[in-house]
């Protein structure tokens, strides 16, 4: 018997009025994490940006009380509970060395990447468990909703021990432009999703491949354009990811634009698509998926969500949960870094035109 209710929805805290401070107040955090927590019930409380006056219209936009003029001055007012980070990875760490003096604050939700590199990175985990902070980092792409099911099909059994899986995504992203100031874009910021999602389907991996080339849609010096790199794990399992931010035809021609993702198993074979490229209309990601254990049949559950802004729920409501029950978040630090840690690996197979081990990009 194959049961469709494949656990979707994120799981949400019992007390949902912890007062949450919001630093940012660009496109992730105007229009996906405050319209989500809005949607869920949740208790954004104030607000700061760089520019005030964006501060001010984002609050009156979403209906948050207080406005700041520095996320320092936020940080210091003690009613402040959680905060929520939403600016460039390059100045987290800032931010974080800052909060973590003020034990007001029970709960920090930082962005992936957690910074520009895997050392600091690091400084950010070791900060806020020394202060007794929770820290969960934004890695929506677990709660998109195709994704979830993924993880619900494999725990099941219904694909067997996995052989192949692979992300392919024919997209263009909007750059922001702090990236310009960096080599290293495509791979850190938006790769980083799936290989982060590889990781919550399989685990961490033994050994990764990578190789890239130049987006020449994109202006400014890069390393990472168009990328493609492989994750292979003890059990032979083979993961691969192929990030094509070029997408031709894409300008002056009809657009094949899409994420889709593909996992073959033993015992069955699931596949789906990401609805994010179709942004800011509301498209469900899909999936569909086959097995032995009910021969010669398609299964297509269905859901309501979208990935943004809806799964911004769910990594909101996995720090809130981890502060209400004293434990580690879901998608916590620590667990981070070993994402960050593949992300720096790809780098360096990359550079160095190699296989590099699991074990020494944690070194």
């Amino acid at each position: 018997m194959i049961d469709l209710n494949l656990n979707v929805e994120p799981e949400m805290p019992e007390r949902k009025d912890y007062r949450i401070g919001c630093i940012g107040s660009g496109f992730i955090m105007r229009d996906c994490h405050l319209v989500a927590y809005r949607d869920a019930g949740f208790h954004p409380f104030a607000i700061s940006s760089r520019t005030f006056e964006n501060a001010k219209a984002a609050a009156e936009l979403r209906g948050i009380p207080h406005v700041y003029r520095t996320w320092e001055e936020l940080i210091q007012d003690d009613r402040v509970e959680i905060l929520d980070i939403a600016v460039p990875p390059d100045r987290q760490l800032e931010i974080v060395r800052y909060a973590v003096k003020y034990p007001h604050i029970r709960g920090i939700l930082c962005q992936k990447p957690l910074a520009m590199n895997f050392g600091e990175a690091r400084e950010i985990v070791e900060l806020c468990g020394e202060a007794g902070i929770k820290l969960g980092v934004n890695s929506n792409m677990r709660y998109d909703q195709s994704i979830r099911a993924l993880k619900t099909v494999l725990e099941r059994g219904y694909l067997g021990e996995p052989v192949l899986a692979t992300i392919e995504m024919r997209a263009i992203p909007h750059w922001q432009d702090f990236l310009a100031n960096y080599d290293t874009i495509g791979i850190l910021n938006m790769g980083i999703h799936h290989i982060d999602a590889f990781r919550y389907l399989f685990g961490d991996p033994e050994k990764i491949t990578a190789v890239t080339r130049r987006d020449p849609r994109i202006k400014f010096k890069h390393i990472d354009g168009i990328s493609q790199y492989s994750f292979q794990y003890g059990s032979e399992l083979m993961a691969t990811s192929l990030d094509d931010t070029w997408a031709w035809p894409g300008e002056g021609a009809e657009k094949d634009i899409y994420i889709k993702w593909r996992v073959e198993g033993l015992e069955g074979m699931a596949q789906g698509t990401i609805g994010w490229p179709d942004y800011p209309k509301r498209t469900q990601s899909t999936m569909e998926f086959t097995t032995k254990q009910s021969p010669k049949e398609w299964f297509r559950p269905t859901w309501e969500g979208v990935w943004f802004p809806d799964a911004f729920q769910g990594t909101m409501a996995q720090l809130l949960r981890a502060v209400e029950t004293d434990s580690e978040p879901e998608i916590g630090g620590r667990d981070n870094l070993r994402t960050m840690a593949l992300v720096e690996a790809c780098y360096k197979s990359i550079a160095e035109g190699r296989t590099v081990t699991f074990s020494e990009a944690l070194s």
